[in-house]
């Protein structure tokens, strides 16, 4: 306990005021995400930008590209988001993959975690699969928040949760700490996400009747 405590001391005076400040974003995206507020994306563009900077910085090349493509995915996130709203149309709801979906995009991440992890292999970075595999689920799983696919949710606890060890073994203690609070907003936003498309779904159901 008292080597964590002075590892995290140590990181804390290095570069963890800048992990400290996209750790503090991130918790507000999801947040946000939550109650599918498009406020959102403003905080994960920011708080991505600051992560691809602090990855680079301790190795982890896969988490690095993944920082890239959330930059990308924020701008179109707040896009799809945003819908029709301007034009007084309403924005984009909550819906759900059929199983044929989820077992392609899953096979599709198994594919791509073999073969950059083992190009990895061939490098410095340490855990290359673990890396690779919490990437390219994080890829599908993005997207998915961005259509917002109810299952995103799901694809997050696994991935947040073999992410924990991938930090830890670097010591980014406050990126670690993120995670485990994901873990938590993670189970509420599923919880209301649910309770929404239910709801919407018998009001469908209920317009289809009426008719």
């Amino acid at each position: 306990m008292t080597d964590f405590l002075s590892s995290a001391l140590g990181e804390f005076h290095q570069n963890s005021l800048l992990e400290l400040i996209a750790v503090v974003l991130a918790i507000a995206y999801l947040l946000l995400a939550v109650r599918q507020h498009i406020a959102c994306w403003y905080a994960a563009f920011i708080s991505t930008a600051i992560f691809l900077y602090v990855f680079w910085q301790v190795n982890l090349y896969m988490e690095s590209g993944l920082q890239v493509y959330y930059l990308g995915m924020a701008v179109y996130g707040w896009w799809a988001w945003q819908g029709g709203r301007s034009k007084g149309k309403p924005g984009l709801t909550i819906n759900t993959w059929s199983l044929r979906q989820h077992l392609i995009v899953i096979g599709i991440v198994v594919v791509a975690t073999f073969v950059s992890g083992t190009l990895l292999s061939g490098t410095e970075q340490r855990l290359g699969y673990l890396d690779s595999f919490t990437t390219w689920g994080a890829v599908v799983a993005t997207f998915m928040v961005t259509r917002k696919v109810l299952e995103n949710w799901l694809y997050w606890i696994v991935i947040d949760s073999a992410s924990l060890y991938l930090y830890f073994d670097r010591e980014l203690y406050f990126t670690m700490i993120l995670f485990l609070v994901y873990l938590v907003i993670i189970f509420f936003g599923f919880q209301s996400w649910l309770r929404e498309y239910r709801l919407e779904a018998q009001e469908d159901a209920n317009l289809t009747i009426k008719r």
